[in-house]
């Protein structure tokens, strides 16, 4: 490992010694103050720091990273994931490409193929594959699961041969839960560790929701499939230096405020500011009022407010989330190295960001999304009217036509204006136990 700038500290955690490539040595050693950097540009300043290699990772990345200043500069900077997550659909491309690495290499007389895996860890999560054919029983789960498995049997097959074939290849089977929540209920680390060396948990995944890891404290975004698979490889994924908005979130949510009202809201006041390929990171004392559920919830929807991540910094209810979730082992070394690296959120500290945002928590108020934009919030005290306006525009001021379903023997006929209660699929949404809930009792009491 390099140590260009004399950075290499230790730290001890759970009865275990670990280097830190130090940020607060780095600051020293340069004179800058790195203190004040948004806590995200601070990850990517300690994985460019880490991953000096002289190549493809230069010292000039570093200091570069360490001058960012509002990140307007247009240089571009290597960030070297510590992990890559795929979801089934636009993960096997990967994993063939994996396979058919060998198989050429197997050609080549004294070449060893088993030397072709991943650089980095990766973890394929199937959950795009399940359909609905069992409901409103008591072993649907069980059965749809069962179905799942014939109807994708091939495709199964390959991804357990490759787990059982691949060092760094996992797959998280089909039935477990969405890609985003297995991810941050099971995967992430926060803070982890390879060969003695201890750095932030960062990642890339092939959905535009990966961000929802955000919540957790985690770096990550989505990307496409050759971008995953070179860092897969091992290989960086360049990017222009961001520029990083900060959202300063202050009180709480009245009662009765739900996590979908939080974010339609925070979505509404970011898409008129303009995020696009920025970083937006949340700070402020309200934070400590938001449950990780909640920073999940909002963070899942950076996709639509535009930006590449919405960013949560750890703190102690990161902490309180990581031992909820059966990961209090981890808890130690989490606290221990984000406070020696100052990437632990603490009260009244607010760092420079290029520019800044605030919403009173108060002032939210019932909202729902759509009828036709689910990104566009409507307050719920004006939903009548807003339906009346959506039906005017589409229809010409109405359409009288309706549709005869047929469910459990039964036939309904439907039109508009007709409700209609589906099954939740929404990764917003399933991250959240609250609003999981509000959503269950709501369907039973319109069921009733």
């Amino acid at each position: 490992m390099q140590d260009n700038f004399n950075t290499l500290t230790g730290i001890e955690a759970g009865g275990e010694n670990y280097s830190v490539y130090s940020l607060r040595k780095l600051a020293e050693e340069l004179g800058k103050d790195i203190v004040n950097l948004p806590f995200s540009i601070k990850v990517l300043l300690e994985n460019v720091l880490r991953n000096i290699d002289g190549k493809t990772v230069t010292a000039e990345h570093a200091l570069a990273l360490a001058d960012w200043n509002g990140g307007k500069s247009g240089r571009e900077i290597p960030y070297k994931p510590a992990r890559v997550i795929l979801q089934d659909f636009t993960g096997v491309p990967c994993v063939a490409d994996l396979a058919s690495m060998r198989a050429a290499v197997r050609e080549v007389e004294g070449a060893d193929y088993s030397r072709i895996n991943p650089v980095v860890p990766v973890d394929l999560v199937i959950d795009h594959s399940i359909q609905v054919d069992h409901f409103s029983e008591k072993d649907s789960f069980s059965k749809n699961v069962e179905i799942e498995y014939k109807r994708n049997s091939e495709r199964y097959r390959f991804l357990k041969w490759a787990q059982n074939s691949f060092d760094n290849f996992r797959v998280v089977p089909p039935g477990t839960g969405i890609v985003h929540q297995v991810n941050l209920e099971c995967l992430a680390g926060v803070v982890v560790s390879s060969g003695g060396v201890a750095y932030p948990d960062t990642l890339v995944g092939t959905d535009s929701h990966t961000t929802m890891i955000n919540g957790l404290g985690v770096v990550g975004w989505g990307v496409g499939g050759i971008e995953a698979e070179a860092c897969m490889l091992g290989q960086p994924l360049y990017m222009v230096m961001p520029e990083v908005v900060g959202f300063k979130i202050m009180g709480r949510t009245r009662e009765g405020i739900t996590a979908t009202d939080v974010v339609l809201t925070v979505t509404e006041m970011l898409r008129n500011k303009g995020v696009v390929g920025k970083f937006v990171e949340f700070y402020g004392d309200g934070l400590d009022s938001l449950a990780l559920s909640d920073r999940a919830t909002i963070a899942n929807m950076a996709p639509e407010y535009g930006a590449t991540m919405g960013f949560f910094p750890a703190d102690s209810e990161t902490l309180r989330y990581m031992s909820a979730t059966g990961r209090g082992n981890r808890t130690e070394l989490i606290e221990k190295y984000s406070q020696e690296q100052g990437l632990l959120r603490r009260a009244g500290h607010e760092p420079e960001y290029t520019d800044k945002i605030e919403l009173d928590l108060s002032a939210v108020e019932p909202s729902v999304a759509g009828p036709d934009r689910p990104q566009d919030r409507v307050p719920l005290a004006i939903l009548k009217q807003s339906y009346e306006k959506s039906l005017i525009e589409k229809a010409g001021g109405g359409a009288d036509e309706t549709a005869v379903i047929e469910m459990g023997g039964q036939k309904h006929e439907i039109g508009d204006g007709s409700v209609a209660i589906a099954a939740i699929t929404s990764c917003t949404n399933t991250s959240n136990p609250s609003v999981m809930v509000a959503a269950g009792l709501l369907a039973r009491k319109a069921v009733e």
